[in-house]
């Protein structure tokens, strides 16, 4: 965001072309994209301006809500777009159960063409991703993974085993590590906003169980939640020079106190990082 509340759309091209040259997929309109805080118009032009930059990696979109009627209807805007697949949410804040939430998910990947990825993360929703829900769409043609991050390998391995076929990826960048001997396809990230040649770095090293420094990784991982996601990331970035401004939205607010000499420690060891062999 600028400085007056509008999208810095300068910078966020800087930050697609960084992705791009990374070979990092790219989620739009995600939790750290600050998504529940644009309206309709906004995402939309989000959305266009992205897709027009032509980018040679995976565009996968953000979809969360709480009105389904609604939400069906954002899904199918969603198609008109060369997207490549989705990411959705559990219901926020009414903590439906597994019968809501099998019903919720079903009805949104019934009008979807493209890959779904259900999204765990009870921190911020209030409820977990039911295991019932999992098993029950576990046959539907447009399921393709899970994004964990309740941060537990127990909660992880649970799902391996009700969606033998959906690729479950890392939601959480520090358990990536923890996640990968357990057969985590991948990670989908808010450290690579801020670093992302070395966020794929590691992940490819993490997935060939390879990764020579787990606790400085962690360590720096960890400083991206110093306050509320993505309030760390926006402010680094903006003392990196990737943004012109640290500036959200409220509720959030860069102005949160924090340790900001813990931030810009992580981000000169996450240089020295050695993400090879062990």
């Amino acid at each position: 965001m600028l400085e007056n509340g509008e999208v810095d759309y300068p910078s966020l091209k800087t930050l697609l072309k960084e992705q791009e040259e990374a070979k990092n997929g790219i989620l739009i309109l995600g939790s750290t994209g600050e998504s529940l805080n644009l309206d309709e118009k906004e995402k939309q032009e989000i959305l266009n301006f992205v897709c027009a930059q032509k980018l040679k990696v995976p565009l996968m979109a953000g979809v969360g809500g709480i009105n389904l009627n609604k939400t069906i209807d954002w899904v199918k805007h969603l198609e008109t777009l060369p997207l490549d697949c989705y990411l959705f949410v559990t219901p926020l804040y009414a903590k439906p159960g597994s019968v809501g939430q099998t019903h919720w998910f079903k009805s949104l990947m019934d009008v979807s063409t493209k890959p779904v990825i259900l999204y765990n993360v009870p921190s911020r929703t209030g409820s977990s991703l039911s295991f019932e829900t999992v098993k029950k769409l576990n046959s539907h043609p447009n399921f393709w993974g899970i994004k964990e991050a309740s941060g537990s390998v127990e909660e992880f391995k649970k799902y391996r085993a009700a969606a033998p076929n959906a690729k479950v990826y890392s939601g959480d960048d520090g358990m990536l590590p923890d996640f990968a001997p357990h057969g985590a396809f991948g990670l989908i990230s808010v450290a690579a906003n801020v670093w992302p040649k070395k966020t794929h770095q590691v992940t490819q090293s993490c997935l060939q169980n390879t990764l020579a420094d787990e606790k400085t990784w962690k360590d720096c991982c960890d400083t991206l939640f110093l306050a509320s996601n993505p309030i760390p990331a926006k402010v680094l970035l903006s003392l990196k020079g990737k943004i012109k401004h640290p500036n959200l939205r409220p509720p959030l607010s860069h102005l949160e106190k924090f340790d900001r000499e813990k931030l810009s420690w992580a981000h000169e060891q996450i240089n020295k990082l050695s993400a090879g062999e062990k």
